[in-house]
């Protein structure tokens, strides 16, 4: 059977990605959707992945911490987990990932992220496939309070001071606890670079679609670290899949803010 060029493009992309787990979706979809296997791979590998502006693994940070936060597409996510390995992340980066979204989406979503991690692993030594580990984040004797007046500071130089006293009067336990835990104990892991932390937040908020003034914090942030405009736009068309397009749309909208601002 012929197939249309994005087609036999989208094929080769997912094969690159997610390997025989992207396989066994589209092939799970070939008797009862098959115009839904179609467009899997036409649009969402053929199309969007397919786009040079962010590189695979990035794109693939982008969705772990997206799929992580949604909660509700475990068979996904570990499609995805072994896309993030396949595209260079290493087990000690992909399990950052997961446990940044604690902050996110909360302890059960990031435990559901470990489970399914764990899953994935042993499917792949099961394989004969072995896995890059990656470095364990070096231990910091300095204060967490410290350590995430320090990420915050480097994030949002601007903004970190406002954000406390704007929460230190009324919920002060979320300045000395949740701003602690956020920034003094996850953000401050050096196993993971800031450039993907941000990629990661972001795509993780866009695709909950909740939390607009937390999205535009990060927009921000990214913009700060050094993510361009144009890569913050992709992880939203990134999103058009895996959270639809209204969420990519509130998304765009909001970087759009940011930037007239």
């Amino acid at each position: 059977m012929k197939h249309s060029e994005r087609y036999e493009r989208g094929w080769k992309k997912l094969q690159e990605i997610d390997g025989e787990a992207g396989e066994r979706v589209v092939e799970s979809l070939k008797d009862i959707a098959p115009e839904l296997a179609q467009y899997i791979i036409e649009y969402s590998f053929g199309d969007i992945y397919a786009r040079e502006t962010l590189p695979l693994q990035e794109k693939e940070i982008a969705v772990v911490a997206a799929l992580t936060a949604l909660a509700n597409a475990r068979a996904q996510l570990k499609v995805h987990l072994h896309g993030a390995l396949n595209t260079g992340s290493s087990i000690s980066q992909v399990k950052e990932i997961l446990l940044q979204m604690s902050v996110y989406a909360g302890f059960p979503a990031a435990i559901n992220g470990i489970n399914a991690l764990g899953e994935v692993l042993a499917e792949r030594s099961s394989q004969g496939i072995t896995d890059v580990e990656g470095s364990a984040p070096t231990a910091s004797s300095v204060d967490r309070n410290i350590r995430a007046q320090e990420q915050l500071k480097a994030i949002t130089p601007q903004e970190s001071e406002a954000i406390r006293e704007k929460y230190r009067t009324f919920v002060p336990a979320l300045v000395d606890e949740g701003m602690a835990y956020a920034y003094g104990d996850i953000y401050s892991r050096d196993n993971l670079s800031k450039r993907a932390r941000q990629i990661a937040t972001i795509a993780a908020l866009a695709a909950l679609g909740t939390f607009p003034n937390e999205l535009s914090f990060h927009i921000r942030a990214g913009l700060t670290i050094g993510l361009t405009p144009e890569e913050i736009k992709e992880i939203m068309l990134l999103m058009t899949i895996y959270a639809g397009f209204p969420a990519a749309i509130n998304g765009i909208n909001a970087l759009k803010k940011v930037l007239e601002a």
